[in-house]
């Protein structure tokens, strides 16, 4: 599927399920949020957020910038539930107005991603243990001796062509001085809840018009996660993503959240089910048959972590 059907997909889906609101004019949102402290439950797009959406109880919904942050409880926690929309402008900025508002404690990202690593498949959930941004690159001047680097970027990676995988400068509350780094840790006791959680967590195989996978999905805790700005859906970009990153899972938006919340000190976890393989199937790009299946398994694990997360 190529990026405007993928586009035309998401906004299709959030539409037919009421989670796109219409823009309203530039005002004070000062007044919405509460004090009381709260699980922010993020998706990118309406499929992942419809089922939990779904389940809340005694929800109260406040809106800003067109986003609605629904309040309530979910498997007993106290929660606030909103898309961040898809990328990785749209997700840090939508999460940095919740933690501006809300009073929240942990961070628990859900939602389809593309497979990176080939010993995975579609279905598969994966719950990484730290999350990088891809295209935070150069694209290098090439010469006659190859490709030219400008010297005052850290390049902690091999390259893909002119690309250069570079670290960021951050700034974070109580530093005394910005860093250079490229990963974004999730929280250790977050990653032991979801251990505890999913032991015994079975996963969707068939999807409701009866397409099934070869094998039952499979939960995969911990290895890397990275993120970009890009739909990807090449085989060669693929394996250069999990030979350079080892990295397990490819998305638009954990890496952007985990960096907002670790410049806020607030503890952060994703739970990213495979749509599809990011380039690596043979026939074409198949989010488009398994993604709600995807979403299906994704929020049944985000549920059994929600229920194994402490008070």
């Amino acid at each position: 599927m190529n990026l405007r059907a993928f586009g035309n997909l998401v906004v299709h889906l959030a539409a037919a399920a009421g989670l796109i609101c219409a823009a309203s004019p530039a005002a004070a949102h000062d007044d919405f949020g509460d004090d009381t402290r709260r699980i922010a439950v993020v998706s990118a797009y309406a499929p992942e957020m419809t089922i939990l959406r779904g389940e809340i109880e005694n929800a109260v919904v406040h809106e800003a910038n067109g986003v609605e942050f629904a309040a309530g409880e979910l498997e007993g926690r106290d929660v606030v539930l909103f898309l961040s929309g898809v990328s990785i402008v749209n997700a840090a900025m939508t999460v940095q107005l919740a933690l501006d508002h809300f009073e929240i404690g942990q961070i628990v990202f859900s939602g389809i991603a593309g497979g990176v690593d080939p010993a995975l498949d579609i279905g598969d959930v994966i719950i990484a243990d730290r999350w990088g941004q891809y295209l935070e690159t150069l694209f290098a001047r090439e010469t006659g001796d190859g490709w030219a680097k400008v010297p005052f970027f850290e390049y902690p990676f091999a390259n893909f062509g002119m690309m250069f995988p570079r670290a960021l400068t951050v700034l974070r509350s109580g530093a005394d001085a910005p860093e250079t780094r490229f990963w974004f840790p999730v929280d250790e006791s977050l990653l032991a809840s979801a251990r505890a959680a999913t032991d015994g967590v079975v996963l969707e195989r068939c999807t409701v018009a009866h397409e099934c996978l070869p094998r039952t999905p499979r939960i995969v805790i911990g290895g890397a996660g990275v993120s970009g700005g890009a739909f990807i859906d090449n085989a060669a970009f693929r394996a250069w993503t999990f030979e350079t990153f080892e990295a397990r899972v490819l998305d638009m938006e954990s890496a952007a959240v985990a960096h907002v919340a670790w410049a806020n000190r607030v503890p952060f976890i994703a739970v990213r089910s495979l749509a599809d393989l990011a380039g690596g199937s043979e026939q074409e790009n198949e989010l488009e048959v398994f993604f709600q299946l995807a979403a299906d398994n994704a929020a049944t694990v985000v549920r059994a972590l929600l229920r194994e997360m402490p008070e």
